[in-house]
């Protein structure tokens, strides 16, 4: 099959890179428009008691915002209480309150626990009708709003958070592709010594990328994208198709100098194209385990994913070779250098080595690597917050200047939902509300509560329930607007302020307390807020984990046996593959949590590693990793079935292949640690950790751990019952 398609892309070379170019132009004109339809967050799931607090709360009570966005004030003069400071807030908002989905406004006049102890800060909440992921995109239009008074205004909250978030990541994407682009070229160079042959995977790149993102731009018209798979195109699909058009150039070279021009492309067709297939079929393997999670941000990187691979692979099988036929013997011009072909005597010689000791080699290497993956044994996850962002944005200055001036449980309190079957404000309900919430208080952790029955200090249980008797005739201008944002016919709302950050042992400790806390006869509780969050979303997704994983390394064992034959190489590449990951999740908790390296890497440490990273890494390096080892079992494949010398085997496939891998690696890592200066730290992490792992794999594992591994097992590598082997040989005939 594979030979069939290399003669029909030599045959129909002009026609196959005239439709390519097709594609590619046809794409060109939705690139600039592609972050405009792609949404922000997606780190929540519908069927989480977070999510469920939120949605009692928005179809029950009237007055109740989905999200909100805080104007911060300051002045290190004035204090709150002076007219001027006042008079200059008010004239902030004058325009911005008549924006639409802007429902209303509490402030800091309505609510003294919204100015700081010395006074000189204070906010106003302005509430919105929309979710935090949507209102992102009113946040420009708000800005532009407000009136320039002699306050230090700051706008945040979770709709600022996400509209610089989009921002920001464009900023990284940009800068990403100014430094990975230039790079890629002098790597390519460097392999090949020569300008045309460098071109080509990189032109083969450039055309993919842009036909992955005008598929995105189609397909976000239909199902929610994150805005992350901008990157994740970007950073997966140069790398991909640069990788792919490297071991097929090389290959086409390699045939080349024995064979015609259409005859050379046949072969590397038929030999690097099969490798390139299955490689591709293992990276696309990996991504769809993401699609068993409940999260948008998850399923869009398994959808980005796939639409990368599927062109990667195409460009790889139809357009290089088509190219290739019509550069043919033209592939070496503009060399910049001469390289010295010395048939990979030094990938020779250290297969050899290796193989003479394996285990004075396996035992410290993998020693090594797993003291490099230790880190992770005391991982902290969490969810992302401000603090991924930089300290240029206005939302986490905001959201610094909160904390610094109100504690860090000012930023997001738990929000407790609470329902009845009777109406809320039956003297019942409002005697069990008000013991709820002093029981609540009472915990040293809690040191606020904003709720019906906790407005005055002064007020008694006797006198809510007069006041709440009929709030249709609530004239008091503070409880008559606290009451129908806070109550609805049959909930009610209960904030929970606490002294800590949402992602600390204490909040989680509280947010267990308060689940596990009867609010009384007739009511049940839900809890929500950032802490809920967290907490729901890491159990949500570390549920669905192992079922991800196991779907990706059962189904890429089966597709490593069809392509070796082999029982167990597929669960040595596993293993292999299990090691470089585990090395990089190490160097995550490291650098990212702990801190280390932060200001050569120029981020705030924070203290946690983002909960989807795991899952993306293992995902993605999972088949980036893969890559390597189908290339690499595939050359010694080749040699073993003309041999039967497993040691040959190894070494001359090593040999072989060896300089190319080491290439590819050092471009996919020169791509990958582009996106390391990003100012998203969600995105360095990221970039960081692909590099470090494909580094690592590509160097230790593959050159020293594979060789040890496969001189021990002998021809247990290519092992497997006679009757299987019948049976694909009997499939690769029929096929």
């Amino acid at each position: 099959m594979f030979a069939t398609l290399g003669r029909f892309s030599y045959r129909y070379r002009w026609q196959v890179i005239f439709a390519w170019l097709l594609v590619f132009v046809a794409s060109i004109p939705f690139l600039p428009h592609v972050s405009s339809v792609l949404a922000v967050g997606g780190f929540s799931s519908q069927g989480t008691q977070s999510a469920r607090a939120q949605q009692i709360l928005e179809s029950q009570i009237p007055g109740f915002s989905p999200s909100d966005l805080v104007v911060i004030y300051h002045d290190p003069q004035r204090t709150a209480n002076s007219p001027s400071f006042i008079a200059d807030a008010e004239k902030s908002l004058k325009l911005a309150r008549s924006l639409p989905h802007v429902t209303g406004e509490t402030t800091f006049l309505q609510n003294p626990a919204q100015v700081s102890a010395d006074g000189h800060t204070a906010y106003t909440l302005v509430h919105l009708d929309l979710p935090s992921e949507q209102a992102q995109r009113l946040v420009a239009g708000f800005r532009g709003a407000l009136q320039p008074t002699n306050l230090e205004v700051r706008v945040a909250g979770g709709p600022a958070f996400y509209a610089d978030i989009e921002t920001v990541t464009e900023r990284d994407l940009r800068r990403a592709e100014i430094i990975a682009i230039p790079f890629a070229l002098i790597a390519l160079v460097l392999v090949f010594g020569s300008l045309v042959t460098a071109g080509i995977p990189l032109a083969v790149g450039g055309i993919s990328v842009s036909c992955v993102l005008g598929s995105i731009f189609l397909i976000a018209h239909v199902v929610d994208l994150s805005i992350f798979v901008l990157n994740l195109a970007t950073l997966l699909g140069l790398g991909l198709a640069i990788d792919y058009s490297l071991f097929m150039t090389s290959r086409f070279r390699e045939e080349l100098s024995e064979r015609s021009v259409p005859k050379a492309v046949e072969i590397t067709v038929a030999t690097a194209g099969k490798a390139v297939f299955f490689s591709g079929l293992t990276v696309l393997i990996g991504l769809s385990g993401l699609a068993v999670f409940d999260f948008m941000f998850l399923r869009s990187v398994g959808v980005a994913g796939a639409l990368v691979a599927l062109f990667a692979v195409l460009g790889a099988l139809t357009l290089l070779p088509a190219v290739l036929g019509v550069i043919g013997t033209r592939v070496d011009r503009l060399s910049i250098y001469r390289r010295r072909d010395d048939s990979g005597s030094f990938w020779h010689r250290l297969a050899d080595r290796v193989m003479e000791h394996p285990w004075l080699v396996l035992l410290p290497v993998v020693a090594f690597l797993l003291l490099l993956g230790l880190p992770f044994a005391h991982v902290n996850l969490s969810s992302p917050d401000a603090t991924i962002l930089p300290l240029t944005t206005g939302s986490r200055q905001g959201f610094e200047l909160l904390r610094s001036e109100f504690g860090d449980g000012a930023i997001s309190p738990m929000i407790v939902a609470v329902e009845s079957r009777q109406p809320i404000n039956t003297p019942q309900n409002i005697s069990a509300l008000y013991a709820f919430s002093r029981k609540i208080a009472a915990d040293p952790s809690v040191w606020q509560i904003d709720s019906i029955v906790s407005l005055d200090p002064r007020i008694s249980l006797a006198q809510y329930q007069v006041m709440y008797a009929d709030p249709a005739t609530l004239n008091d201008p503070f409880v008559g607007p606290a009451y129908n944002q806070l109550a609805g016919t049959n909930a009610t709302v209960l904030y929970v302020y606490t002294q800590s950050l949402p992602g600390s042992d204490s909040a989680k400790a509280l947010l267990a307390t308060l689940r596990s806390t009867d609010p009384g006869p007739g009511l049940t509780v839900q809890v929500g807020g950032g802490t809920a969050e967290i907490v729901d979303v890491v159990h949500t997704m570390y549920r669905d984990f192992p079922i991800a994983i196991a779907i990706i390394v059962l189904a890429t064992y089966f597709t490593l046996f069809l392509q070796f034959g082999s029982l167990l190489l597929p669960i040595k590449a596993v293993l292999m593959n299990a090691m470089s990951i585990l090395a990089s999740y190490g160097a995550l908790v490291w650098i990212f949590q702990e801190g280390h390296l932060n200001r050569l890497l120029n981020f705030s440490p924070l203290g946690y590693v983002e909960a989807s990273l795991p899952v993306v890494m293992f995902c993605l390096l999972f088949g980036l990793s893969m890559d390597y080892e189908v290339f690499l079992l595939s050359r010694m494949r080749e040699v073993w079935e003309e041999s039967g010398d497993n040691r040959l085997a190894v070494s001359t496939g090593l040999a072989q292949s060896g300089r190319i891998i080491t290439g590819a690696a050092l471009i996919l890592v020169v791509v990958a640690a582009s996106f390391a200066t990003a100012d998203v730290v969600l995105i360095k992490a990221l970039g960081l950790g692909i590099a470090l792992a494909v580094a690592i794999d590509a160097t230790i594992v593959r050159a020293l751990l594979v060789p040890a591994t496969m001189r021990l097992l002998g021809h247990l590598n290519w092992w497997a019952p006679r009757w299987m082997r019948r049976g694909l040989r009997h499939l690769s005939a029929k096929h």
